[in-house]
């Protein structure tokens, strides 16, 4: 019965510690490209005063990619919305190979052949193809 007891204490302390534990991510790639790193740093969109969305770039497979996450919290809080993700080169003038989407979670740019350019993600609350007046954008920094 003692050992019953102790069992019993063991695992009353143990579950709790197992269900706080989060799950990891599985982190995403872009389609037809299976290993892509982060390069420059993180920007992130805000829209009406939230966060909407973090946007990155990254680099694998000889392209740039841009990726778009939307928050939870934005679509907790919203029933639509409309993103894009894109590679911008000359200065963030020239849109490359853009992707949208609506009610989208995440969005990875279509991979743009330049790497030998200097380059930004840009992310915008949009229908795309580029961001028009009135959307929201945003450029991660410039990458050379």
């Amino acid at each position: 019965m003692r050992i019953l007891k102790k069992i019993a204490a063991v695992a009353a302390i143990a579950v709790p510690m197992l269900v706080a534990i989060p799950a990891t991510a599985q982190a995403s790639t872009p389609s037809g490209c299976s290993s892509v790193t982060q390069i420059g740093s993180t920007a992130y969109l805000n829209v009406g005063g939230q966060t909407m969305a973090s946007v990155k770039q990254y680099k694998g497979c000889g392209k740039n990619y841009s990726y778009l996450y939307v928050w939870q919290g934005y679509r907790d809080s919203h029933s639509s919305w409309d993103v894009c993700a894109a590679i911008v080169t000359g200065g963030g003038h020239d849109v490359q190979d853009p992707m949208c989407g609506h009610n989208s979670v995440e969005i990875w740019s279509s991979g743009a052949a330049t790497l030998s350019q200097c380059t930004q993600a840009l992310g915008f609350n949009g229908t795309g193809p580029i961001p028009y007046p009135g959307d929201v954008a945003v450029k991660t920094d410039e990458r050379c």
